[in-house]
């Protein structure tokens, strides 16, 4: 099994166990224990499917305004929970390939091997909700035929990702690209960067 398939079953898992109680207040399981990058992958993707959730509450047209804005909160904290945990998984293959020496021609890639995880990681919970849509028993046979239509375009676009991640890590491995870990520099969460946030500082 390659590293792109098993991310695959792994996000697969995450998203099918956070719809036992399907809470985004449910605390996130421990399957792979707390250490490891499977257990940094399993996270990650709790947090997109939790986030997937907050992201429909957050749509209601009748949320409360306070309600709302107590949710816009989590959904930022979330978001920077998401990009910490992506910056660790980049930071794995960084200490993975440490020794590789690129090749004099090597280049660099558009994205780095931990965001088009992450991208693997929101089209497996993409494809668990345009499944539930395509067999959906209370809706029209044209929506279910317009989501299954999707749900294949869906899962074509995770063979191609799944290959596409496995081919720039193989030539990571072999020298001939290279990466860097780019941290994302935040700005609107940081009291210091943030002029609405350090202009109220007493």
């Amino acid at each position: 099994m390659t590293f792109s398939q098993n991310c695959n079953e792994i996000f697969d898992r995450a998203t099918a166990d956070y719809h036992l109680t399907d809470s985004i207040d449910a605390p996130a399981p421990k399957p792979y224990g707390t250490e490891g990058i499977e257990a940094t992958l399993y996270g990650k993707n709790w947090i997109d499917v939790c986030q997937w959730h907050m992201e429909d509450l957050i749509r209601d047209p009748q949320i409360e305004p306070v309600q709302a804005v107590a949710l816009k909160r989590i959904i930022d904290k979330s978001n920077q929970d998401r990009t910490d945990l992506v910056e660790e998984i980049d930071s794995y293959f960084r200490d993975k390939y440490k020794d590789v020496k690129p090749l004099p021609e090597a280049t660099i890639n558009t994205e780095s091997p931990a965001w088009a995880i992450d991208r693997l990681s929101i089209l497996a919970v993409k494809i668990y909700h345009m499944r539930q849509e395509a067999e959906r028993a209370d809706a029209t046979p044209e929506h279910r035929a317009r989501c299954a239509a999707k749900l294949d375009v869906l899962l074509e676009q995770r063979r191609d990702l799944t290959q596409a991640i496995d081919t720039l890590l193989e030539d990571i491995a072999a020298g001939q690209k290279y990466m860097k870990v780019y941290r994302q520099m935040k700005m609107y969460n940081d009291a210091d960067t943030n002029p609405v946030l350090y202009g109220k500082k007493s």
